[in-house]
């Protein structure tokens, strides 16, 4: 009985691990029920499975898997995206408003990585690296050739902060004689605010091209600069701000509005309605503003639009916006791929809709600014579809009517330029030889420009544009471009480029805005405006 006593643990352990090894064989021929049914499996799965395990040839699963997922939001509205682990990494980046790398930027010039800029107080301007400066090898990969691409130089440069890249470099005056330099990466910042300055004694510009995570505090610091200068009226750019953090935007709006005004609400069928409005006192709730929109000003840009427009805070000045009035939400999944999807509509304050229809389908949708072009909206303003949405009156003193549906209205409209470039003219830009004049021009009368202090000195000052049109004529002729008979008005256009591009190869984005607009129409017209 004893020796019973003794085995009898060890006889039911056996057992049970005979029944369990048992129990999983038969469970792949058994469909689960009842109670041990814990989750049915969806047919989306079973497909994936069933192809997986017995399709005739070789397959990736996760490129099987992303295409699935990728038809499956094509039934969803067009900004329901899912983001492959990949590229998680560089989408982010726009959105949080900096990255890992040297400082530089780059342009790729005849097979040869050239330096056109470097940071100030970035990694390469503290390892010596200079303007016109052109890469041979980053570590021990060779960058120079035919097979160089941006998106390969892109990854060699960039890492973790505090690593070490080695770049193996050519400088001019120096010959062939390579130097190697070390630079130490570090946190690169991506401006949200690409120039803020004074136009005249008491008017301020102030361009924002997205709204990261850094936004509200480049802004905030730009007008409280421009404020220290007399700043009395502003023009607010937001033509081609594509959007980005909704909160950013919520913000700013909250710098123009006074009150516990509303600035915008969102709703969805599984968001219940939030609403945001104004928590603090602004820093700029008085004082005339003008906002600059065309078909390029889109969701969280068209959200500030939509609140100052409802409000009669602001003259929208330009083109009608893009039209995006739905509200996304990134979700990461288990595999390091995110999925950023729609969980709601967002309505201005007056309760508008600005969302563009999108059940014609993705293509339909995305060619949309195109038709624009093509029907004649852009040069004589929307006076075809403006009163397809419902009517509303603004809520601020003037009780204006104003229009929900596809996209912003502005109050001014500024059609595009109608002047057509020649075919000459065109292909300067097409095939990049207009940059790579400006970049070798510089380069070589680089003493010259040192004169200029700044960009307001550079537009009074610099005179030589016939001078430059000249020698890009004889430039561009080894591309096969002729420019001799080029119209005049081409030949104004062009030279008002060619001193716009000559200023950002100097100041970066603040030297081109500040000379570009100053033959901006509509910034003109909005200099006009807040002058009244």
């Amino acid at each position: 009985m004893k020796k019973l006593q003794v085995w009898l643990p060890l006889l039911f352990a056996i057992v049970m691990m005979v029944g369990m090894l048992i129990g999983f064989r038969l469970r792949g021929n058994i469909r689960p029920t009842g109670f041990f049914n814990t989750r049915k499996q969806t047919p989306v799965q079973e497909v994936m499975d069933l192809v997986t395990m017995k399709y005739v040839d070789s397959i990736s699963v996760d490129t099987l898997g992303d295409n699935a997922i990728d038809g499956m939001l094509t039934h969803l509205d067009p900004h329901s995206v899912y983001i492959p682990p990949a590229d998680l990494s560089e989408v982010n980046e726009d959105l949080q408003g900096n990255f890992e790398g040297i400082g530089v930027e780059y342009q790729i010039f005849d097979d040869t990585v050239n330096v056109t800029n470097v940071l100030a107080g970035g990694p390469s301007e503290k390892a010596g690296l200079r303007v016109g400066d052109k890469f041979i090898k980053v570590d021990d990969s060779v960058v120079a050739g035919k097979a160089i691409t941006n998106d390969r130089i892109r990854k060699l440069l960039r890492g973790p902060g505090a690593s070490q890249v080695k770049v193996t470099l050519l400088r001019v005056g120096e010959g062939s004689t390579p130097r190697q330099v070390p630079i130490t990466r570090g946190t690169i910042p991506i401006p949200s605010v690409d120039v803020a300055y004074m136009i005249n004694k008491e008017t301020g510009y102030i361009r924002i091209n997205k709204f990261s995570e850094t936004t509200h505090g480049e802004f905030a610091q730009a007008l409280q600069k421009l404020q220290t200068q007399g700043l009395q009226r502003l023009i607010l750019d937001l033509r081609g701000n594509g959007g980005g953090i909704l909160q950013e935007s919520i913000e700013i709006a909250d710098d123009f509005l006074d009150g516990d005004k509303l600035i915008v609400y969102t709703v969805g069928a599984r968001s219940p309605r939030a609403e945001y409005r104004c928590r603090r006192e602004g820093l700029f709730e008085k004082g005339k503003l003008a906002l600059l929109t065309d078909e390029g000003t889109a969701s969280a840009s068209e959200v500030l639009t939509g609140a100052l427009q409802d409000w009669d805070r602001a003259s929208i000045i330009g083109r009608r916006s893009f039209g995006k009035g739905l509200v996304q939400e990134q979700y990461q999944l288990s595999d390091g791929a995110a999925l950023r999807l729609t969980i709601a509509r967002y309505y201005t304050p007056t309760g508008r809709s600005i969302q563009k229809p999108y059940d014609k389908g993705h293509d339909d949708y995305n060619d949309e600014v195109m038709k624009r072009f093509h029907d004649g909206e852009v040069l004589h303003g929307d006076t075809s579809t403006r009163h397809d949405g419902p009517s509303f009156k603004t809520l601020g003193p003037l009780h204006r009517t104003v229009f929900g549906g596809g996209g912003i209205t502005p109050d001014i409209f500024v059609g595009f330029d109608t002047s057509t470039l020649s075919r000459s003219v065109t292909a300067l830009y097409i095939g990049g030889t207009l940059n790579r004049f400006i970049y070798a021009w510089y380069i070589q009368h680089m003493p010259s420009f040192q004169n200029f202090k700044n960009p307001s000195d550079f537009i009074a000052g610099f005179h030589d544009e016939g001078r430059l049109l000249d020698a890009l004529t004889t430039y561009a002729q080894k591309d096969t471009i002729d420019l001799r008979n080029i119209p005049a008005k081409d030949k104004e256009l062009l030279n008002h480029r060619i001193k716009a591009l000559m200023a950002r190869q100097i100041w970066r984005t603040e030297g081109y805005y500040e000379v570009s607009n100053a033959y901006d129409p509509a910034v003109a017209k909005a200099l006009e405006v807040v002058n009244k």
